[in-house]
């Protein structure tokens, strides 16, 4: 519901697309991590941990695909570069491009401009809008919107959006600080580290 109905009147962009992955693919990996307490019978004070870690490890993996949405590997990524882009989602590094736009920075407005204007629309998202709307809102050369997704992928903001993610994986590992050494501790520690370690 929050990622259909937007941010609320004045509420931080990033903020609430933060609450949105946590709200989607966060709380359901920490459900599924808070079942794995219930289910193997370990002490009801992991519960809490494993919901924070799942949480904090479900933003992660939706951060790096945003940083992954723009790499021109497709046979890796399994997706053209930009995909998201080029429907009109703004993920992280576009939010993070709008904060220093409005602060000021002129190429960032700039490149947002062109991202809006450019690339948004330039092909249809979905089969729901391919069947509404066959024709792209917007004709941009291939190669100019190729241009202005790998501007972005190059970018500081994208770095910016690996940080996130590298920060949201320390927070789901220092989480499990409660958790008594061993295999299992480990193993999810090494398992949250490989999502911000995947090829970009």
């Amino acid at each position: 519901m929050h990622e259909t109905i937007g941010p609320r009147e004045g509420e931080d962009r990033i903020d609430h697309y933060l609450r949105v992955l946590a709200d989607k693919t966060g709380s359901l990996i920490g459900a599924a991590s808070e079942f794995g307490v219930l289910l193997s019978e370990a002490p009801a004070e992991y519960r809490p941990a494993m919901r924070e870690f799942g949480e904090a490890v479900g933003v992660a993996f939706q951060i790096v695909d945003d940083v992954i949405d723009l790499s021109p590997a497709a046979d890796t990524t399994g997706k053209r570069a930009g995909t998201d882009l080029r429907a009109g989602v703004e993920t992280l590094p576009v939010l993070l491009l709008e904060r220093r736009a409005a602060a000021g920075d002129a190429s960032a407005a700039d490149l947002l401009d062109r991202i809006r204007t450019r690339v948004a629309g330039s092909e249809p998202g979905s089969a729901d809008e391919t069947l509404a709307r066959p024709e792209p809102l917007v004709r941009a050369d291939p190669a100019e919107v190729d241009a202005i997704v790998a501007e972005l992928r190059a970018h500081e903001v994208t770095r910016e959006t690996v940080e996130a993610a590298h920060d949201y994986v320390h927070r789901a590992t220092a989480s499990l600080d409660v958790l008594p050494s061993g295999v299992v501790k480990e193993a999810l520690r090494e398992f949250a580290q490989r999502l911000v370690e995947r090829d970009f």
